[in-house]
């Protein structure tokens, strides 16, 4: 449905239309909401040659500042800028702070749920969840079982993937605790925006996110080993190669923190040291960009050149900080996710503030029978992948596609689950000298350590492409500034 009173008083926005998607900056009837008029009017004072401009500018900056990323998939070219929308995206405040509520109350039963699971086992004996279910998953980590980590914080970094229903409900799409990445992207999108957009920037009363990397210091020297008062906190990366490597140098440097690889570490009497010019340094905390199977060829995959042998015995005695800890892949399994409302229920004794996405497990029999009936209406996902693979979105695909996941969930119905299609909500976007609605979601940066820090916006994904519902980066996805309002 065209927006009528838009198409009269801007070319711009010629093309935009509504449909059953929430959309971000209008209401149904195409007026714009409140809080997006600042923008709104002035997009109507800019023509569409001044806005390319500064989105050249914009390009420009994540350019020269070597802001990409990793496509490995692609054999034409694998480094790519940050694919970045010009628009920010605006939250209200009274929006984020039940947004704010919400993940600090799921971040919570979390870490209770992966404490439990490593040591007494409460949710087993209780029915919450199925053993079989959490011990059948790829993530699980046996050689966790027992540990003791500073504070009992398995997830000092979360990211958790946020979308709006048509009704323009906050829903939690998934749980990112592994190894969350994009939040450098985040931080670059703000910065680039206050250049090349000052004027509008300067009419919102936004909530600063600068403080990210003070706040990820702090939350890491509060996870030190005992005893130790002044700690040595390194960011442990696989190298140049990983995808995400300029995240990594990015945030070392607002850390103020040394960026080593596995070659600038050694273990010696469960002690783990970084060389340096001027000899061995003791290392306390790590923040590891390094997956679990690789940290530690003796204990994991043998054949790894990422990790540091010994680092898992250096763990275990206390002498070393992992963040995240290992093992803490198994709430981010998406059937794992099915039960979160049950954990947050059993744990804290309270209702979720963020619901769910109605999930089907195709491990039980009577839900797979409903999946392979209506394939065809489903998004149906591996519960391991990540990055939009694994992933077949029924309305979107071909008859071939489904038949081909149907015969993947009969032969691993453990690997799958489905959700229902859901509308993601729409923001406008500058795309092709216009302004269009596309889809976005929304992964909000939470940091767990001595208290709970929640970053005010968080990383806006966009599918760039129309009618697109996936997000990810390495599949034609891209990001624009999320703006807090203070009030």
């Amino acid at each position: 449905m065209p927006i009528l009173e838009l198409q009269q008083s801007s070319p711009l926005f010629s093309n935009y239309a509504l449909d059953q998607a929430f959309d971000e900056m209008f209401t149904s009837n195409g007026i714009p909401r409140e809080h997006y008029e600042i923008l709104y009017k002035r997009l109507l004072e800019l023509p569409a040659d001044e806005l390319q401009k500064r989105q050249f500018d914009a390009d420009a900056t994540f350019m020269n500042q070597g802001i990409t990323f990793t496509v490995y998939h692609d054999s034409a070219s694998t480094e790519r800028i940050f694919p970045y929308d010009l628009l920010p995206r605006i939250i209200q405040a009274k929006e984020w702070e039940c947004i704010e509520v919400g993940l600090k109350q799921r971040v919570t039963a979390l870490n209770l749920f992966l404490k439990d699971i490593y040591h007494e086992g409460r949710v087993f004996k209780d029915n919450i969840i199925p053993r079989e279910l959490v011990y059948s998953c790829k993530a699980y980590r046996r050689e966790m079982r027992g540990i003791s980590i500073p504070r009992d914080c398995y997830i000092p970094i979360v990211g958790t993937d946020l979308i709006r229903d048509g009704d323009g409900e906050y829903r939690v799409l998934e749980d990112n605790l592994r190894v969350p990445s994009g939040v450098s992207y985040m931080l670059s999108n703000r910065q680039v925006i206050k250049r090349v957009f000052p004027r509008i920037f300067q009419n919102y009363n936004i909530r600063p996110i600068d403080q990210y990397g003070q706040a990820l210091h702090a939350t890491l020297h509060s996870l030190a080993p005992k005893g130790v008062d002044n700690p040595t906190i390194v960011l442990l990366t696989p190298g140049v190669y990983n995808s995400a490597y300029f995240e990594h140098t990015f945030l070392a440097r607002q850390m103020g923190i040394e960026l080593v690889e596995s070659r600038d570490l050694l273990v010696h009497n469960n002690v783990v040291y970084m060389r340096t010019t001027s000899g061995l340094k003791r290392v306390h905390v790590i923040y590891r960009r390094v997956d679990d199977d690789f940290i530690d060829p003796l204990v994991f995959r043998p054949d790894s050149m990422l990790g540091v042998p010994g680092i898992f015995n250096s763990y275990r005695a206390g002498n070393v900080t992992l963040a995240n800890a290992l093992g803490t892949g198994v709430a981010d399994d998406k059937a794992v996710y099915a039960y979160v409302p049950k954990l947050i229920k059993y744990f804290l004794d309270e209702e979720p503030i963020i619901p769910n996405v109605e999930t089907f497990l195709c491990e039980n029999k009577k839900e797979q029978k409903y999946v392979l009936e209506n394939i065809k209406d489903l998004v149906v996902k591996a519960v391991g992948e990540a990055g939009g693979y694994g992933m077949l979105i029924g309305p979107h695909s071909t008859k071939e596609e489904q038949e081909k996941f149907k015969e993947l969930i009969k032969s691993n119905p453990r690997n799958y689950i489905a959700q229902p299609t859901l509308q993601l909500s729409k923001a406008p976007c500058f795309i092709n000298g216009e302004v269009d609605s596309r889809h976005i979601d929304l992964r909000p940066y939470i940091l767990f350590g001595e208290k709970i820090t929640i970053m005010p916006g968080g990383l806006t994904r966009v599918a760039l492409k129309k009618g697109s519902l996936v997000v990810n980066s390495s599949q034609g996805g891209g990001s624009k500034d999320t703006w807090v309002l203070d009030k």
